[in-house]
């Protein structure tokens, strides 16, 4: 299993998408082209929310001791390729910070936030 994870929000919609059927809402849509273009590249994972509903579609990147970034106003039928190349460039990183020159200009304009890496101690070393 590669260890970067792409979280993509699939309850994501437009504001001109109708509530139902949820399986074809930008987000849903998203999910399944970046599944059908990433081979095992990545670990894509279908989320129910992000809650950065004002900014659709809502994918993440993370990995374990890398910072977290999550991203937003992506077009669902557009975004798969410029987000697999984002999470290669990602994946490559030391630390998950991409250099912003190397980005995608989706990814420069679409953050929504970025999260540092989980610390994790020990405490059973405590006394």
């Amino acid at each position: 299993m590669n260890s970067v994870q792409v979280y993509v929000c699939t309850t994501c919609r437009t504001a001109d998408e109708p509530l139902e059927p949820r399986d074809q809402r930008a987000g849903a849509r998203l999910f399944v082209a970046l599944t059908t273009h990433a081979g095992s590249s990545f670990e894509i994972i279908a989320v129910e929310c992000l809650s950065v509903c004002k900014k659709p579609c809502t994918v993440s990147f993370a990995a374990p001791g890398k910072w977290t970034y999550v991203y937003g106003d992506l077009p669902a039928d557009t975004s798969a390729h410029t987000l697999l190349a984002g999470a290669e460039l990602y994946a490559a990183s030391v630390d998950g910070l991409i250099p912003w020159k190397l980005r995608p200009d989706a990814l420069k304009k679409g953050v929504v936030a970025r999260v540092p890496p989980l610390q994790v101690s020990d405490t059973s070393l405590q006394g």
